[in-house]
């Protein structure tokens, strides 16, 4: 994949964020205006009934708050994703839900694990971690913005408040980072100049010719010229036999 099908801007890079968040706040929507709670169709540890808030919880909120907490983050971060990981940007996103969903269903405490968060911390993480193994310029100033605006996010991946899944956030984080591992060769590479590359020859450089073997700068460098080679083809006469 060359690295201008990473860095392009599309349509999806604003509209699929817009979706997504929408989608979240049709649902809260849905619960206020008609009375219902679907908190219980969150992850509940250990339980086979449980398993059906890895796939939805991520669209289920608490209150306004909770909801109002995840939609900024979650727009950027999904933004930055489809922007520099287009490629990979859907694979993140859905397995991204699932393997967080299923770690805390794992580890989480018996109680209904409802929010967006864990997707949250799942595209903070490989974010960051991505940027770090790709070596890319672009990329690592992504991450560093990433970890200026949310590092402070990391210790709500411990239990430091009550009636916060610590556990779902704890979950995001380690998915993140598996999928930046799992991912490395799916990136833009950074661009590699000549003197970069494994078969570069100094002695063919027409920038290093112009220095001796002490560093001092040539002024004037005999043009090299091709041996011109004349053939001359000799035809015998042809003799009349009659």
């Amino acid at each position: 994949m060359q690295q201008r099908d990473h860095f392009k801007f599309s349509t999806g890079v604003i509209i699929y964020p817009v979706f997504f968040v929408l989608t979240i706040w049709l649902v809260f929507w849905f619960e206020v205006r008609f009375g219902f709670n679907f908190s219980k169709y969150g992850v509940y540890p250990q339980t086979l009934k449980g398993l059906r808030g890895v796939v939805l919880s991520p669209f289920l909120h608490g209150d306004i708050k909770h909801i109002y907490h995840n939609t900024i983050p979650l727009f950027v971060l999904s933004m930055a994703l489809f922007y520099f990981y287009k490629p990979i940007a859907w694979k993140v996103i859905l397995f991204g839900i699932l393997f967080s969903g299923f770690f805390t269903w794992c580890i989480g405490r018996p109680s209904y694990h409802i929010g967006a968060s864990g997707l949250i911390y799942v595209l903070v993480s490989f974010t960051f971690f991505k940027g770090v193994f790709a070596k890319h310029y672009r990329l690592i100033a992504l991450s560093l913005l990433i970890i200026f605006l949310y590092g402070s996010m990391i210790w709500y991946a411990i239990p430091v408040k009550e009636g916060i899944s610590w556990e779902g956030h704890l979950s995001g984080l380690v998915t993140g980072l598996l999928f930046a591992l799992f991912f490395r060769k799916e990136i833009a590479k950074p661009k590699k100049y000549a003197w970069e590359q494994e078969n570069y020859n100094e002695d063919e450089d027409p920038f290093l010719k112009h220095f001796d073997k002490d560093g001092n700068f040539i002024e004037y460098i005999e043009p090299e010229q091709e041996e011109t080679k004349i053939n001359y083809i000799y035809k015998e006469e042809s003799k009349d036999l009659n």
